[in-house]
């Protein structure tokens, strides 16, 4: 005997409803997290904050959203001028008093400049 279906009707999937379109009926790509207790105890109080009082992976959602929604504007040069003025006087600070002031200053020249390392992935210089 054949086996009869009725037309337009799909059989049901069995399993998790798939809730992310791009993957392939294997839904959205999950990731592990593991937070301080720290950063989690602010995560908390910004749930805390929030009307309709989100889960911690809706919150972490969000705040990743807005996150990336942010635009961060670039400094101007009155601003770097600030920086470098108060990085400099921090510096002059906890210079060591017996040095002669050559010494100082090629102190102060290699703790502004940074290590080399970090020479290359630094914004504020140019790249060569």
């Amino acid at each position: 005997m054949a086996k009869s279906t009725i037309t337009g009707s799909s059989k049901k999937k069995r399993g998790r409803p798939v809730l992310y379109e791009g993957s392939e009926g294997k839904g959205a790509p999950q990731i592990g997290l593991r937070l301080p207790p720290a950063e989690l105890a602010a995560i908390d109080g910004w749930i805390a904050k929030q009307e309709d009082k989100p889960s911690r992976p809706e919150a972490i959602r969000r705040l990743l959203a807005l996150t990336l929604s942010t635009k961060v504007r670039p400094k101007t040069e009155s601003q770097r001028q600030h920086a470098r003025e108060m990085a400099s006087e921090a510096i002059d600070k906890m210079a060591d008093k017996a040095a002669n002031p050559d010494e100082l200053a090629s102190r102060k020249r290699q703790l502004v400049k940074g290590p080399e390392e970090f020479q290359r992935v630094r914004r504020d210089r140019n790249r060569k």
